[in-house]
């Protein structure tokens, strides 16, 4: 993985389109970084000293991350289930359903959402909390807009993290996410951090429930129905039916 840790030379013009980089192109790799730069030092922000530090690192194929991903073809929903680890996941939901009872009841009597389907969620989504992601959010999101994928995305995402992060007073650079910028056990990008989120805390259990929560009864005031709001979450009917099913497990454990 390329490193740069020189102070980043901001260009004169910013252009209306990135330039795609494959992550051999050092060239343009910079000076795609630099227009991010100059866009974000421009409205104050201290990017220059972010991208200088050693922790900063492109995430290098970052867009062939993406799109590797689009490609696997899953065939059926017990193909689904092998991919996203369904049938560990129901040996364990009974011990974080007990962990979290407590918790799980609140968020369903202030939210109105099934603490199932909450667990449910947090399950698919993390295995319960063990998984937090192996990356950096500032990190993929720079080498994405690096790369010239999705670049608008990854800009927009990129200030909303930078907001949410100068309001917690977190450090940037210190937090791990997926490839794709999602973060903490409900793996929210930083756009639904800042409108969805409850607390402080981003690594705190409770925060994380109440927060996928909170989600799921927005769309559902939205679209009518529990199923619909996760299917918002992740946009995959595979998904909204895996969910479901881990929130079915977590049912009649809680209930034996």
């Amino acid at each position: 993985m390329r490193k740069f840790r020189a102070l980043i030379i901001l260009l004169c013009a910013v252009a209306t389109t990135t330039a795609y980089a494959s992550p051999a192109d050092s060239v343009q790799l910079q000076q795609n970084i630099s227009e991010l730069a100059n866009y974000f030092e421009g409205k104050g922000y201290a990017i220059n000293q972010m991208l200088q530090d050693n922790r900063f690192k492109l995430i290098e194929g970052i867009t062939e991350k993406f799109t590797r991903s689009a490609e696997v073809k899953i065939e059926g929903f017990e193909q689904y289930q092998k991919a996203v680890g369904f049938d560990r996941k129901k040996t364990i939901v009974a011990d974080f359903m007990k962990e979290y009872g407590d918790e799980l009841i609140a968020a369903e009597k202030e939210y109105d959402i099934s603490r199932y389907v909450i667990a449910g969620i947090i399950g698919i989504e993390s295995e319960f909390g063990k998984y937090k992601g192996s990356y950096n959010p500032f990190n993929a999101y720079v080498s994405m807009y690096a790369e010239g994928y999705r670049s608008d995305f990854a800009k927009a995402q990129l200030e909303e993290l930078l907001i949410f992060t100068n309001e917690h007073n977190l450090d940037v650079l210190s937090l791990e996410s997926s490839y794709a910028g999602a973060m903490s056990y409900a793996q929210f990008i930083p756009y639904s951090l800042n409108r969805w989120f409850v607390g402080s805390e981003l690594y705190n259990m409770k925060n994380n429930i109440a927060s996928v929560a909170n989600y799921l009864a927005h769309f559902k005031e939205i679209t009518g129905s529990t199923e619909k709001a996760i299917y918002r979450y992740n946009p995959s009917s595979l998904y909204t039916q895996a969910v479901l099913a881990l929130a079915e497990e977590a049912r009649q454990v809680d209930q034996d």
